[in-house]
């Protein structure tokens, strides 16, 4: 081979290397991935807040709080889902004022307002806040909603409205030859004020007249029922929150004068009213608390239209009749729901 030929040999080869150099950098395996970043953490879930305040504490209203406890727990707001306040303003105005206050201060999910005056309380404190009332006669009339029907403010809530035609007919099945109806009450509480403008309408068309006694205080119930001895054939108490937070001290003075007692609420049966016809209390707060669920899940308060109570419970005490010389008929008592003897 002659020395060109070599050279050119040796060159080729020099080539055919350099190639194979490349290819083996080109196949050479790449780089691994960066390991994938770690998922991020799940969001915590706030508790929904909701605050109660009730104007005073007796069982009427007590069972509504405890209605509305039971169904938010029966939908899933307990333990770490729900932080629950309660408040009472042991029947103190200002105090229920001051309660609100502090309330919205902390701004809660939802407020719940137990009876007339601390709904009114909260009402006139907040327009963003949603508030739902319960357990107020009359919420028009206390200016708490426009309507009965959906608010298109941040008020709802449930009345436990009774139809008065009802309790002037369980007064005259009760005390039959009745003629005279007393009714002791608070004059600056709401719901009292309509309910005594409502009997003073339908009573005389059922042959009977209303007369009336103010206890502005609870201290002034006694005598209050002592000023209508010798005037009254018998004594109506309707859901009057300073009325049914001393009803003992009501139900010992008509029992001195021999004055019997029909009431609006179940429970004052149990505490000396010979009967009532009333709002099963504990329906009405589960009946409010569905309302403040829908709201937790995201509905308005405003377009929720106010409610009534559903069911109506007829109680009887025959003790007190007996004490308060009642004789109650084999009807009525077939009737009751239920004969406290």
């Amino acid at each position: 081979m002659s020395l060109s030929s070599m050279s050119r040999r040796a060159c080729v080869l020099a080539a055919l290397g350099s190639m194979l150099v490349g290819c083996t950098q080109e196949s050479a395996p790449a780089p691994a991935s960066a390991p994938a970043s770690a998922p991020a953490p799940a969001a915590v879930v706030q508790p929904k807040a909701v605050s109660v305040i009730s104007i005073v504490e007796h069982p009427a209203l007590d069972a509504i709080r405890d209605g509305v406890k039971e169904e938010l727990e029966a939908a899933g707001y307990k333990d770490d889902k729900l932080k629950w306040q309660y408040q009472s303003a042991q029947g103190n105005t200002g105090t229920a004022g001051q309660i609100a206050r502090k309330y919205i201060g902390e701004k809660p999910d939802v407020i719940v307002a137990i009876a007339t005056p601390s709904a009114q309380a909260v009402v006139a404190a907040t327009k963003e806040i949603p508030v739902v009332y319960s357990g107020v006669t009359d919420p028009v009339a206390a200016q708490l909603v426009p309507s009965w029907e959906a608010s298109g403010t941040n008020v709802t809530g449930v009345s436990d409205l009774l139809p008065l035609d009802g309790q002037a007919d369980l007064i005259r099945r009760i005390v039959p030859a009745a003629k005279r109806v007393g009714m002791v009450y608070n004059p600056g509480e709401a719901n009292s004020k309509v309910v005594v403008d409502e009997f003073k309408r339908i009573l005389p068309a059922k042959g009977m007249e209303l007369v009336e006694a103010a206890a502005p205080r609870t201290v002034d119930i006694p005598s209050a029922v002592r000023s209508l001895a010798g005037k009254v054939d018998v004594i109506y108490t309707n859901t009057d929150n300073n009325v049914v937070s001393a009803y003992e001290s009501l139900a010992q003075a008509a029992g001195e004068l021999k004055i019997p007692l029909v009431a609006a609420d179940t429970d004052s049966v149990k505490r000396g009213a010979v009967a009532a016809l009333g709002q099963d209390y504990r329906g009405i707060g589960r009946q409010t608390g569905r309302m403040v669920v829908r709201i937790l899940a995201g509905e308005k308060p405003g377009t929720i239209p106010s409610e009534t109570g559903k069911q109506l419970d007829l109680t009887i005490n025959a003790k007190a009749a007996e004490a308060q010389g009642v004789t109650l008929s084999e009807d009525i008592v077939k009737e009751a729901n239920e004969v406290l003897r």
